[in-house]
């Protein structure tokens, strides 16, 4: 099966919005779901030149909310200091870690990058696109795609069958592609930003430190 691809989807569609933003006298409206500062660098230095942007972070799968308040903290900073085109403006979701065990109930044995983490991703996409439609947006997307460790296909499938219910269009994506992830890294030391080093569940935090202790356990032989 030939894959799609979303970054070519992309590229066509921005050249539409550019002309359309010409036309209509003003910039296309883009509700953007931000999982972190760190990939949103990039995605925010590229899509400001056609959108005006509204950052959600909304992330209840972040724990413990001491790492949550900071990744928060680290994206509204960014967004503070970023030179943009269009305006980028930061709205934050509630942050309820209740939400994020209830979707992925069942799945929590799941390792990393499988239906556990598809789950993730629907529940944080799904209330972009209801405050995205709720609010007139004209788009909406989210910066996961950005992270090689992200299903991209996945999460493209998901925001085509949230624009069928909610009615607002998705932006399709692949951000990790033409060089944006190794830009996001750029960017991340140039602002000096926090990059964690696990997605953010206590699940991924936990294999994370067990990847830590094999790798010494090997290396102390």
């Amino acid at each position: 099966m030939n894959r799609v691809n979303y970054q070519r989807e992309l590229d066509s569609l921005l050249e539409q919005i550019r002309e359309e933003n010409v036309r209509n006298n003003r910039p296309a409206r883009l509700f953007l779901h931000s999982c972190c500062a760190p990939c949103s660098t990039y995605v925010l230095e590229y899509l400001s030149d056609y959108f005006e942007i509204t950052d959600f972070f909304y992330n209840p799968n972040i724990e413990p909310e001491e790492e949550y308040l900071f990744r928060e903290s680290e994206l509204k900073r960014l967004i503070s200091e970023m030179d943009t085109i269009y305006p980028v403006r930061f709205i934050s979701g509630r942050y309820d870690p209740a939400e994020y065990y209830n979707a992925v109930r069942g799945l929590e044995h799941i390792r990393e990058g499988g239906e556990r983490c598809f789950a993730c991703y629907r529940l944080r996409m799904e209330e972009a696109a209801r405050l995205a439609r709720d609010g007139g947006y004209d788009y909406f997307t989210t910066t996961l795609s950005i992270s090689p460790l992200k299903n991209a296909d996945k999460i493209n499938e998901i925001g085509q069958k949230l624009e069928s219910i909610y009615q607002v269009k998705h932006l399709p994506s692949d951000f990790k592609k033409r060089g944006g992830y190794l830009r996001s890294t750029e960017l991340s030391k140039q602002y000096g930003l926090y990059r964690q080093d696990y997605c953010g569940c206590i699940f991924s935090k936990r294999e994370r430190e067990e990847a830590k202790n094999a790798s010494r356990t090997s290396q102390n032989g």
